[in-house]
């Protein structure tokens, strides 16, 4: 027997018995006539005492780290440490068995503060996960995770695990491709989601589908972006609408992040907020609703405006309830983020000040357009106003919704301790893009296989860039959460959907051949959404980077440091899968 006790559980109660430890080795002190070992697992940590000579010699060979089991005798400890729950006893060891030893120098310190730099922290991940604060973090993901599974389960859902080795799907990203032995010149796709399995369980007749699924997409790394792979709760139901979809997720976020923090958590139902108000109110389609400050169009202001960087623009404003205290270093400091960070041209900015404005573009305001900010917008005596112009409606409110989120930052706007919730509801069905030529064309703004609100009728009569989509995100503190829509379950429906972005209904029977088919076969009005797991931890866990809350995580440049992937293999390797490969 290694252990009798965990190193976190030993108390005043269990003074005078003898007990099997084992564990890591923290610190080390030596006293002369005694040694200090702080011995370490994940549920603690106890101080053991060495009086006996001999153990006191081989304790000191032992470097820092290394994994030791000791036998001996709880005593009561005379220096107690009551900031630790073992910090009223120590025990007196009788045997040190040394069980893995580890080197004597440490590529960095464990559980210290020291600085280190994220790639050697990710080459030697094995040791950066001893620190106490991740290693909480990914018993905290473990948690969570149990209880997301335990709510699905008491809400009906059923889980169904769907294929890794999959086929190409257009989900908005590159796929991950895998090379077929058996099938020459063929690939497989990691499945960026597993959007169509989850529809095709639906045409079974499951009636509650969840899983937590990973999904592949070769994107670009993010702070709140893992590389390569992530994991997302998976759900659908048949026979439901958008509100449907809402209640679920409402009770299973409300649920997991009030078990798991003292924060403040939204209430159910959570604010809905239509596509194109989030762009006019926020600049962005992820609010933070935690940011008290919103944009305004004030465009019809400065109509006949003689400041040549308005004339003829869109212009959004935003104002700053008591900004006018800060000093011209924050305002020109603002314009330069603005220019450097966002890609604006300027950003014009004034005060209100006993009455009238001053400073930046305060000339070019008139009495008129003073009196229609101050009664038509609300700015009052001592307000900043900031002003972003563009001709493109788009670049107005992107420039603008980056300037509210720094403003929020900078002033220390954003509210504390609390979890907000909102829905996006009312997506674009499409949007413009561009071919490999350079050319504009109508493309997917979501999700392929969303219903179009007013079904046939308006992919048959409507405008493309008109239309909206049953399709819906879930946004927390300006993360996106989740994505999820109603599906298009009708054949006639899904083939004219992508008719308009280009594709024939020859290419939806080869593409989506299981779905096309599926669907002649009886299929139930249904629809899901897809939480992402790595985020909700990310958030619960008040972590501003997503590596933190993975066990083994890739770097920025999606490289495993630690595995060494990706890696070249060997020419027999490439040759049973019939690939070569041309370096450029």
């Amino acid at each position: 027997m290694y252990r009798t006790h965990n190193l976190g559980e030993l108390n005043k109660s269990n003074i005078g018995e003898e007990v099997e430890l084992a564990g890591w080795i923290q610190k080390t002190r030596n006293l002369g006539g005694m040694v200090f070992i702080d011995l370490r697992d994940e549920f603690g940590i106890t101080q053991i005492i060495i009086n006996d000579e001999e153990l006191q010699k081989q304790a000191k060979e032992l470097s820092t780290e290394s994994c030791i089991h000791i036998s001996g005798k709880v005593v009561e400890r005379s220096n107690k440490n009551l900031k630790i729950p073992t910090g009223e006893i120590e025990v007196v060891a009788r045997k040190i068995e040394v069980l893995g030893k580890c080197k004597s120098v440490l590529p960095f310190e464990i559980n210290t503060d020291q600085d280190v730099r994220e790639d050697l922290r990710l080459e030697y991940r094995f040791l950066d996960l001893r620190n106490d604060k991740l290693h909480k973090t990914i018993l905290l993901r473990s948690k969570i995770l149990k209880t997301i599974r335990d709510k699905m389960d008491e809400l009906g859902f059923s889980e169904i695990q769907t294929p890794i080795l999959a086929n190409s799907s257009p989900e908005g990203a590159r796929d991950y491709l895998v090379p077929s032995r058996l099938n020459p010149g063929e690939f497989y796709a990691l499945p960026q989601a597993p959007q169509q399995f989850k529809q095709l369980l639906m045409v079974s007749g499951f009636n509650k589908y969840y899983q937590i699924a990973p999904c592949f997409r070769d994107e670009d790394p993010r702070a709140d972006r893992a590389p390569g792979e992530f994991y997302q709760l998976d759900f659908e139901m048949s026979f439901a609408t958008q509100e449907d979809v809402f209640k679920v997720i409402e009770e299973v976020m409300t649920y997991t992040y009030r078990k798991f923090t003292d924060w403040k958590v939204d209430e159910g139902p959570f604010i809905k907020i239509p596509y194109k108000e989030a762009m006019e109110k926020y600049g962005i389609d992820k609010p933070d609703l935690r940011n008290p400050l919103i944009i305004q169009d004030v465009s019809t202001v400065f109509s006949d405006t003689d400041f040549n960087a308005f004339k003829g623009k869109i212009i959004k404003m935003i104002r700053v309830p008591e900004g006018g205290s800060q000093g011209r270093k924050f305002f020109d400091s603002m314009t330069e983020f603005a220019v450097q960070e966002c890609g604006a041209k300027g950003l014009a900015w004034s005060k209100l000040e006993e009455g009238a404005f001053t400073g930046g573009i305060a000339k070019f305001i008139t009495e008129d357009m003073k009196q229609n900010l101050i009664s038509k917008f609300n700015v009052a005596e001592k307000d900043a106003v900031f002003f972003v112009a563009d001709e493109k409606l788009e670049h107005a409110q992107k420039i603008a919704g980056l300037v509210r989120i720094e403003l929020g930052k900078r002033l220390d706007l954003i509210e504390k301790n609390v979890y907000r919730f909102c829905f996006i509801v009312d997506f674009p069905m499409y949007e413009l893009s561009e071919d490999e030529n350079g050319n504009e064309k109508i493309d997917f703004s979501h999700n392929p296989f969303s219903m179009p609100q007013g079904g046939l009728d308006a992919l048959n009569t409507q405008n493309p860039l008109d239309i909206l989509a049953y399709q819906y995100d879930l946004v927390c503190n300006g993360y996106e959460m989740a994505s999820g829509a109603v599906r298009n379950h009708n054949p006639e429906i899904m083939v004219k959907a992508f008719e308009i972005a280009g594709y024939s209904e020859e290419d939806v029977k080869t593409r989506f051949g299981a779905l096309y088919n599926a669907f002649q076969y009886g299929t139930p009005p249904h629809a899901g959404a897809a939480p992402g797991i790595d985020r909700m931890v990310m958030l619960i866990a008040d972590s501003q980077n997503i590596r933190e809350v993975i066990a083994f995580p890739k770097n920025k440049r999606a490289r495993d440091l630690l595995m060494g992937a990706p890696s070249k293999v060997s020419e027999e390797q490439l040759k049973d899968v019939h690939i070569k490969c041309v370096l450029e």
